[in-house]
Parts: C-alpha cells; structure tokens; sequence
C-alpha cells in the first residue's frame, strides 16, 4: 500500500504540474526565469501536452481503482481543486492556501485506503498541519519573484504580507504544531513522535527567523530546507509507531499503517518533489522525484 500511494502521490504531483504550465504558458513567456520551458517557448505544443495530461491521468485513474470504493470518490474529490488551483494566482492573493488543500489531499486519502473511511479526529489535523506547512514554505518561496508578480500581474500570499510576512508564518507554523500534537494525540501517538514534532518547531522557528525575504537567494535556500521537516516527521511517525508496538503486544498493524499511508504522499510531494515551483529547463511539468534543494521539476506559481 505504501508503494501504491508513492506512485500515485507522483502521477498526480506531475498532472498538477502539467495542468499548471498549460493554463500559465503565456505568463510563462514573459518572465526570463521561465521563458524557456516547453509550452511557453513553443517546443511543445497545447496539443502534446494534453496527451502528456492524459497519460498521467490514466496512470493515476489505475492507481486509483486498486482502493476501496470511499477512497475512490474521495480522491476523484480532489481532481477539481488540481485543475482549479492554477486559476487562483489570477483572482486571489491566497493561492497557496489553495495550494495546501491540493497538495495535502493524501493525508485524507492513506487513512481511508486502509481502513475503508476516514478517521476525521486524526486525518483532519493532519490535513490541516499540512496545509499550515504549505503557507509557511511556498510564501517563502513567493518572495523570490514578487517583483515579477507585480509586472505580470499574478497574486501571491508574499504580496499581501509584505513586510508583515514573519509574523503570518509564525502564526502557520504555530498552527501546524498544534495539529502535529492533536492527530498524534488521537492516535496515541508515543515519545518519537512528539521529540520529531519539538525538532520541527526548531528547525521553523530558526528558518522564519533568519529569513530574509528581500533576497532570492536566501528565500530559495529557506524554501528548500524544508526537506528537512517532512524527513523529521515521516522518521518520528515510523519510530512512534516502533515504541508504541515495543510497549504493546497488542501490535494491531492498520493503525500504523493508516498513519503511515496518511503522511506518505504528503512527505512524497513535499520532499521529494519541489513544492509549487521551479522547472529544470527543458523539461516539461512532470512527476521526476528529486529532492529539494537542487533545482527542481515542479509546479510553477506563474
């Protein structure tokens, strides 16, 4: 099952990526930094893409139907907000909120994949946490090209913080611990897992701090170290679940399978894949997993 949602997590992070160049490829074409990808410099065409979109899609559709019916639906649910989110940037300055709804689905889908429906005093928080991660790291990344926004006429969560940005982000880091803490609670979460949650309110707390959003450079490098948050919670969730079965003869394995499966293709999308932005050039919008921190294949906001 682990195996099952890391493909899938992949699928449908490359058709979000896909769907995002297709609606943005005349913004594209107006900005150095993504003038040369495939769509935008005219080495593709619309046409090609949509194959590319539907073999992604079909793939992904597979993966889906090895589930149970409830998570069917709910990850079909999910379909609109990944064609809808591009169109947010144009009509909205909270498009990475939009973005943490789309990108954290999976945190609802693994639980109900394994235990048929959807334990909401768990999954919920850990949606929400996810969503909370996605504001803090993908504002980070906005600042980069606000200056750009602002010619091309996109909205960002950067241009409607401005200077306030470090205070927003510690109120979404605060909140995403918190979450961390309630679905660890209602899953009797054990000692790993809360030293993993204190690590990444550390590693937070410094990256808000030292950040300097007028520097691209240092807002890229605060971005990708977000690497290491997923990392943190994904090794404390398997060594909670380790301590709490040491300490248990009671080892009723879908509970830790559904957490696990739950955080999977969150931890898959958020550190194994560039998080909203950044292409390598002459690639177009695909699912290649690489890890934050070198230059990525992955949605772009513009």
């Amino acid at each position: 099952m682990l195996s099952l949602f890391g493909v899938g997590a992949v699928l449908m992070r490359g058709a979000g990526c896909t769907i995002n160049d297709m609606w943005d490829r005349d913004f594209d074409k107006k900005v150095a930094r993504t003038a040369n990808r495939p769509l935008a410099a005219g080495d593709i065409s619309t046409f090609q893409s949509f194959i590319f979109l539907g073999g992604q899609l079909s793939l992904a559709l597979c993966v889906l139907l090895c589930l149970n019916y409830y998570s069917i639906v709910l990850g079909a649910a999910s379909l609109s907000l990944v064609i809808t989110y591009p169109l947010m940037k144009r009509i909205t300055y909270w498009p990475q909120l939009v973005l943490g709804l789309t990108f954290n689905w999976g945190a609802l889908l693994g639980w109900s994949a394994i235990k048929g429906s959807c334990e909401w005093s768990v999954c919920l928080p850990l949606y929400l946490s996810g969503v909370m991660w996605t504001l803090v790291y993908d504002t980070i990344y906005a600042h980069q090209d606000k200056r750009d926004d602002i010619i091309v006429g996109v909205k960002s969560t950067a241009l409607q913080f401005k200077e306030d940005t470090k205070q927003w982000l510690s109120g979404f880091s605060l909140a995403m611990l918190l979450s961390l803490c309630v679905a660890g609670i209602n899953c009797d979460q054990t000692f790993p897992y809360y030293s993993a949650v204190a690590a990444i309110g550390a590693h937070l707390a410094h990256q808000i701090y030292t950040l300097d959003i007028d520097k691209p450079e240092d807002c890229w490098k605060k971005f990708a170290s977000n690497r290491t948050v997923g990392v943190l919670l994904f090794i404390g969730i398997v060594l909670g679940n380790l301590w709490k079965q040491k300490d248990s003869k009671d080892v009723e394995e879908p509970l830790e399978n559904r957490v696990l499966c739950s955080w999977l293709p969150v931890f898959q999308q958020h550190c194994f894949t560039s998080p909203e932005k950044s292409h390598m050039k002459g690639t177009v919008a695909t699912s290649h997993s690489q890890i934050p921190g070198l230059k990525p294949s992955g949605c772009d906001k513009r």
